[in-house]
């Protein structure tokens, strides 16, 4: 695989990776970083961005969820990860990358109609927090 589509790969693995449905983007991100250690930034940055878009296309579903019944549905049955929303606002969507509660916090901040700024500034930097941790590890 070349140098762009390795790239298209990971910003669509990190998309969806991102969104409820399921899979994981890190092992695409690790195998572009060894592949191409010179496209580190861009590789950090396409991933970071892709995982954003995602979580925001979280968060628009729970903005688009008309009522409690339904949202207690797409959470799951688990109503802690809107009670954490509730309680410590956007700051805790630092932690959207998380597994299992990262996509249901998005969920939750849309819900609640949090700003939506703020939770794209959030996310964003949970999301490249993570992502440097895993390309600083491998350099």
């Amino acid at each position: 695989m070349d140098e762009q589509s390795s790239l298209l790969a990971l910003f669509t693995s990190s998309f969806l990776a991102a969104t409820l449905l399921p899979g994981g983007s890190e092992a695409v991100l690790v195998g572009v970083l060894l592949a191409y250690p010179d496209l580190h930034w861009q590789a950090l940055i396409l991933a970071t961005i892709g995982n954003t878009l995602g979580g925001m296309s979280s968060y628009l579903i729970g903005r688009l969820l008309p009522d409690e019944k339904t949202l207690h549905k797409k959470l799951g049955g688990s109503m802690r990860s809107l009670e954490w929303v509730r309680q410590h606002g956007t700051p805790i969507l630092l932690l959207s990358w998380a597994p299992l509660i990262g996509d249901v916090l998005c969920v939750a901040a849309g819900w609640l109609r949090a700003n939506w700024l703020w939770a794209l500034l959030f996310i964003a930097v949970g999301k490249f927090a993570r992502y440097w941790i895993i390309a600083t590890a491998i350099n």
